[in-house]
């Protein structure tokens, strides 16, 4: 039996949408994990895909606290002295160059527009 037409709740399809690989089945799943993941982070509502983002941004927070009051816990000594030791980001002057190029440049003021009296108050009586 050859497949030709496909129809579905109403609608007719060609038969080259049953032709999905194993790669576009899970990169359909995993980009709706994705969303999932991201409704939940914005609503605040949990889920088990927000759970990991969820305890890594905890993690973060603790580290943050830690490099700013000094008080210690093994995994953020670690992360703080692995930060400590990265390269510094040679990007970095680059960029402050471009932000102060931009900051260089005159404003321009906007000047008013005219709407041509949208209620009626450029005639006169």
């Amino acid at each position: 039996m050859e497949v030709k037409k496909v129809l579905q709740d109403g609608s007719v399809f060609d038969a080259k949408v049953l032709d999905l690989s194993n790669e576009v089945i899970l990169s359909k799943f995993s980009k709706a994990i994705d969303n999932m993941a991201c409704l939940s982070l914005g609503s605040g509502y949990s889920t088990s895909a927000s759970a990991p983002h969820t305890l890594l941004n905890g993690f973060k927070n603790l580290v943050a606290v830690s490099a700013m009051s000094g008080w210690e816990f093994p995994q953020a000594k670690a992360m703080l002295s692995a930060a400590a030791a990265a390269p510094k980001a040679a990007g970095g002057a680059p960029v402050a160059a471009a932000a102060a190029v931009e900051e260089e440049k005159p404003k321009e003021e906007e000047e008013p527009v005219d709407m041509g009296g949208l209620f009626g108050d450029d005639e006169d009586y």
